[in-house]
């Protein structure tokens, strides 16, 4: 099964750097902008509180990821791929004062990852993504 969500190797390691620094217990958010950006945002997983509108896309570095359901409307299409880029990403991401920042580039899935996609999550519900 194709991910919904994938990591580059920047990013395995300043997860790692995060869970050194604050713990083992931590969670991404996909923002959908205004304050935040619109940016994939790490968090302790006690800072930010996951709703039945929420969608779990799948984990990266063992941290789990979640988008909202109206921004996962408009990035379904797409596989998201998180990336690490020098700078600050001016969020409240636990990255914030590394000198790195979080970023999300995106892919089309192909007409055949669709159609898997599309198979399971019918079989799972209105905002399982598999």
């Amino acid at each position: 099964m194709v991910d919904r969500v994938i990591c580059t190797p920047a990013t395995l390691e300043l997860i790692a750097l995060l869970k050194q620094k604050y713990g083992p217990e931590l969670m991404f958010h996909q923002s959908g902008g205004c304050c935040d950006n619109s940016a994939a945002n790490c968090y302790l997983a006690t800072d930010l509180t996951i709703g039945p509108y929420d969608v779990h896309l799948g984990d990266i570095g063992g941290v789990p990821f979640y988008i909202s359901a109206s921004q996962y409307e408009y990035w379904k299409h797409t596989q998201l791929i998180i990336d690490v880029i020098d700078g600050s990403g001016g969020t409240f991401s636990l990255e914030g004062n590394t000198g790195k920042a979080f970023h999300t580039r995106s892919r089309l899935f192909t007409d055949a990852e669709w159609a898997e996609l599309q198979a399971a999550s019918s079989c799972l519900g209105k905002f399982s993504t598999g």
